[in-house]
């Protein structure tokens, strides 16, 4: 990852040296006077210069990028940003956006540096969105690249004095978050032979003692005496043993109310004897994109405190192909029961989640968010951008949609249809764990997961297989692992009063 700086200053700061000047405006129509206006109240630059160079941004085709503006500020180059140029996203992902742009055009005139100017009267709220632009678009993952190290790239955003203290406050936290989530695309974008689940139960347990919450790993034995046979029966035929992570964050202050996060960790996915066709198959080492973003969920809510108790279970394991590997046709009998038949070892996330919403329930969750990579058929549904969400408590499900669109992670509901959990049914076992006809396959996930559930625990289940990973830079992002989900779990958590 790029080490990037990221500092709010006001405008009597700002100090014109080697560096790039992005203003950043709504849009550059007729009513002009008051964004020049701003642009020099903010830069300190001469209206004349300003004028000319925005006259100059107005004109159709007109570039972005000025590079060395003027003789006596040779080293001083301007980018002018419009925000309504991007109009088929939010306004807030549309200045994230606009930062990526920004910063992209710092390599371009090989800088280091690049103040933010924002012309509009806005709330300090907008003026954070900024930062986590700059947090999450610095980010590269080089760890194996035979490549010079690209030097500390310093941002800087301008900031009226009236709004500099809140801005101040509310980027203090959403840079926890930030960083979380970027450690969570390191994860993900790890090689499955540096990351399986003993290696992601070891950093569980650093990032439990760099931030002060608990953390226990239940290992094969474990599993065993305490019946979770699903996390067992997938990680059987791997070569090493499959686990389940136990976390535990306590509120500030005492709390009867229990939040459990759930994520399903397969450190590698080859679909086992139902083999998944090779190409692509590469992006396998990502099926552990819940668990990671429940992992970088739990470090960041760990800094900012919430208000109830937040327990996280990971269920971890490997779906290789062995002698030892479950077979289509095997038996599973779950702890509370019930009975899986399995018909494809390709279908083995349900199975651990199934194990992690047991153990859930046993902990007396009164809430329960689960987060997976789980099905290709939500990604045919809704596309790469958008994950998938579904469940029993129609606050819960409205407060991940609220949540995802404040923070720029687009979800969609889907129904739990009722009649489609007849395609679950088995005359073998209680249940088949994929249904005989592949439509609606992301629903009958959710339907298979919903029968794991607690009596009288809000639900909700969350689809991430679209836009856990981009194949090419999208938005912000640059290509890899997106931590896509990181942010909705501490947002829903941090507000847990309004649904809970």
């Amino acid at each position: 990852m790029r080490n990037v700086q990221v500092k709010l200053i006001k405008p009597s700061q700002l100090k014109l040296e080697e560096q790039l000047l992005a203003f950043i405006a709504e849009d550059l129509g007729d009513d002009i006077d008051a964004t020049l206006k701003s642009a020099q109240k903010l830069s300190g630059l001469p209206m004349e210069l300003i004028r000319e160079t925005f006259s100059i941004a107005r004109q159709k085709g007109a570039p972005e990028l000025f590079p060395r503006i003027a003789p006596a500020l040779a080293n001083v180059h301007v980018a002018i940003l419009q925000r309504k140029k991007i109009s088929d996203i939010s306004k807030t992902e549309a200045l994230r956006t606009i930062v990526s742009r920004a910063l992209s055009y710092v390599r371009a005139v090989n800088g280091t540096k690049v103040t933010l100017l924002y012309l509009s009267d806005s709330e300090p709220a907008e003026y954070v969105v900024l930062g986590e632009g700059a947090l999450l678009a610095a980010y590269r993952f080089l760890r194996y690249k035979n490549m010079a190290q690209d030097p500390p790239l310093k941002v800087e955003i301008v900031i009226p004095d009236t709004k500099w203290n809140h801005a101040k406050r509310l980027f203090e936290k959403s840079a926890i978050v930030c960083a979380a989530q970027n450690d969570v695309r390191d994860l993900v974008n790890t090689p499955p032979l540096e990351l399986g689940p003993a290696a992601l139960s070891k950093y569980a347990k650093s990032l439990a003692n760099q931030f002060g919450f608990r953390v226990e790993v239940l290992g094969a034995k474990a599993l065993r005496r305490k019946g979770y046979m699903g996390i067992l029966s997938v990680g059987k035929g791997a070569d090493e043993e499959p686990c389940l992570i136990v976390a535990r964050v306590l509120p500030k202050k005492p709390s009867a109310k229990r939040i459990a996060l759930v994520g399903k960790a397969v450190t590698f996915d080859s679909g086992g004897y139902c083999l998944k066709p090779p190409k692509d198959m590469w992006h396998m080492k990502g099926d552990m994109a819940g668990g990671a973003a429940v992992l970088g969920a739990m470090a960041a809510l760990t800094q900012l405190k919430p208000s109830v108790e937040v327990n996280a279970y990971i269920p971890c394991a490997k779906n290789l192909v062995g002698a030892k590997s479950y077979l289509p046709g095997d038996v599973i009998r779950t702890k509370i029961g019930k009975s899986v038949h399995v018909t494809n070892t390709d279908a083995e996330g349900r199975l651990l989640l199934a194990d992690a919403l047991i153990r859930a329930g046993e902990d007396k969750a009164d809430a329960i968010i689960d987060i997976a990579t789980l099905t290709g058929s939500v990604v045919r549904a809704l596309g790469s951008s958008v994950a998938g969400v579904m469940g029993t408590s129609p606050e819960l499900v409205q407060a991940i949609l609220r949540a995802g669109k404040e923070v720029g992670e687009d979800f969609w509901e889907l129904p739990l249809v009722e009649e489609y959990a007849e395609r679950l049914k088995s005359e073998i076992a209680d249940l088949e764990n994929v249904a005989k006809n592949p439509e609606a396959g992301a629903i009958i996930a959710g339907l298979f997961l919903r029968e794991f559930v607690p009596c009288g625990a809000k639900w909700a289940h969350l689809d991430i297989a679209g836009p856990y990973f981009v194949e090419k830079t999208w938005r912000y992002y640059s290509p890899g692992a997106t931590g896509f989900g990181v942010r909705t779990l501490v947002q829903v958590v941090m507000r847990a009063e309004e649904w809970l």
